[in-house]
């Protein structure tokens, strides 16, 4: 079995691509730029972090200090393959994956990825259909590609992800509201953790109505396959909070999104490796969200899993050891799944949370939300309490039973 190189983990404590490997007989050594992150978070996470044969500390973490340490790994038992799910430490991945002669994304495409503007420019150069589009440093940047492009707009960070600081503007008085905050936000750029800070540059991109998906496309080098369709539901505006999702989609599991797809990862020199691109599909039309240099995070490499009967944190693995995509050959589907979140109604703290008894269908249920924690509705990803997960031959069965799960779980929240 093969020995693997983790760099660092979503969230300080989903170590779930770690306990699949070390149960396939895979050996880890996990590195990051602050121990005392995932120290924190409690007895599971340290039980987690204990199956890793090595944990290298990395702090500060300057690329030359983290090289030098993987190299002397590396000498010590030889690294097989780097295996990163953070958008942060994607460059530093890159990096190492080529140093030590393994495969991964290529480091220009890396790079390119790390920038949503940049990435828009150069799919604009490449005569690709995408959403009318702009580059802000200020407010006097925002109000002109407000006025270039019209409303509604979407105002996110150039280096941003999982729907951090991510603003829509449907009018004027958004506008005049957003530009007051906007200041204050540059004078104290956003914290991603880890030690990394946003950049300060944002994208405002016009916004379109439609039904937003998720593409999960794997690459080799020679070959593409894409791995399903997540249909996407949303929390109603200004939330950008996603509410839950259906995997797979035959909805919108069409050439047109496919190709698309396809042309996007084209268009950028994007060759090998996973990749996690969401799309606003309006009247059969797909339209770029943003393209992600990672697997799919949010639980729903465990959606996927359940509905394709097999681990995808091991396709992935597989795939950065070289295995080709032939050879995993095929990804059909078991059952349809369907992911639903446990979220606050009002702002507090919350005191207690009675969770209901399952049925047949509930795969998996898991809290990211502690008590004694504060909790608000859902305006970004982080806000949400929790999740279910079932799985069940019908979409229509899926559904019912992860609903009424939520609808029977009960939240007591303070203040």
């Amino acid at each position: 079995m093969a020995h693997l190189l983790l760099i660092d983990v979503p969230g300080g404590n989903d170590f779930t691509v770690m306990e699949d490997a070390v149960a396939a007989g895979h050996e880890v050594t996990f590195v990051t730029s602050d121990l005392s992150h995932y120290e924190r978070q409690g007895e599971l996470t340290a039980r987690l972090l204990a199956l890793a044969s090595s944990v290298i500390e990395v702090k500060p973490f300057v690329y030359e200090r983290f090289e030098e340490a993987i190299l002397k790994q590396h000498t010590a038992k030889a690294l097989e393959a780097v295996i990163c799910l953070i958008d942060i430490r994607q460059i530093e991945a890159s990096r190492i994956a080529h140093r030590l002669g393994l495969p991964f994304l290529s480091l220009e495409t890396t790079r390119l990825m790390r920038d949503k503007v940049n990435v828009r420019q150069h799919l604009h150069e490449a005569g690709i259909r995408q959403p009318a589009f702009g580059l802000a440093h200020s407010v006097t940047d925002v109000r002109a590609i407000v006025a270039d492009i019209g409303f509604p707009v979407v105002v996110k960070p150039a280096d941003g992800y999982a729907s951090q600081n991510v603003s829509m503007l449907k009018s004027l008085a958004d506008l005049e509201a957003f530009c007051i905050g906007f200041e204050t936000q540059q004078l104290h750029p956003t914290d991603y953790g880890l030690g990394v800070h946003a950049n300060n540059r944002f994208s405002v991109e016009r916004y379109i109505e439609g039904t937003l998906i998720g593409c999960d496309v794997f690459s080799d080098g020679t070959e593409r396959i894409l791995l399903g369709v997540n249909e996407k539901l949303m929390f109603p505006t200004p939330s950008f909070a996603i509410r839950g999702s259906q995997f797979p989609s035959s909805r919108f599991a069409t050439d047109a999104v496919r190709d698309y797809a396809f042309a996007l990862l084209d268009a950028v020199d994007y060759d090998f490796g996973p990749a996690h691109i969401e799309m606003i599909v309006a009247d059969g039309v797909p339209h770029l969200v943003e393209i992600n240099a990672r697997l799919v995070s949010a639980q729903i490499p465990f959606q996927m899993g359940y509905a394709l009967g097999r681990s995808i944190y091991i396709d992935l693995i597989d795939l950065h050891l070289g295995i080709p995509i032939k050879a995993m050959l095929p990804f059909d589907r078991v059952g349809i799944s369907v992911i639903r979140w446990i979220v606050a109604d009002r702002s507090g703290t919350l005191e207690a949370l009675h969770l209901p008894e399952p049925d047949a269908n509930i795969k998996r249920v898991t809290l990211f939300k502690q008590l004694g924690d504060a909790v608000r509705p859902p305006i970004s990803n982080g806000d949400r309490i929790g999740y279910v997960i079932a799985t069940a031959a019908t979409a229509a069965t899926a559904t019912l039973s992860a609903d009424t799960y939520v609808e029977d779980a009960i939240l007591d929240i303070a203040g």
